[in-house]
């Protein structure tokens, strides 16, 4: 007897994966699954974006250090969308306008 993996199975065991492996399995699926297709990255990453960066998260899809990334929150250049007891959680959108704020200045 087979025993199904739900979609929500899937998700709780990918929420305990290091950032790095779950970059790699989305690769792995837009390359494999959806390769015949034509699905925008919205389509295949859109929920995504609702979902909130750890620290290390947030560091490594600003290409910086935890430290870097501290130091801007110290700054007031970026600021967390929630604070958990001393854990900080960043939105994707804030990251991603922070990332490309720093791009145009650079």
């Amino acid at each position: 007897m087979t025993i199904l993996m739900t979609a929500e199975d899937l998700y709780a065991e990918m929420e305990q994966m290091p950032s790095s492996e779950r970059t790699r399995f989305f690769l792995m699926l837009a390359r494999k699954a959806f390769r015949e297709d034509d699905y925008t990255h919205d389509q295949v990453f859109g929920d995504a974006y609702h979902e909130p960066f750890s620290v290390p998260e947030a560091a490594e899809y600003l290409e910086v250090s935890v430290s870097t990334l501290r130091r801007y929150v110290q700054s007031g250049k970026l600021k967390p969308a929630q604070v958990v007891g001393r854990s900080q959680l960043f939105n994707a959108s804030d990251l991603r306008m922070f990332k490309r704020s720093k791009s145009a200045a650079g």
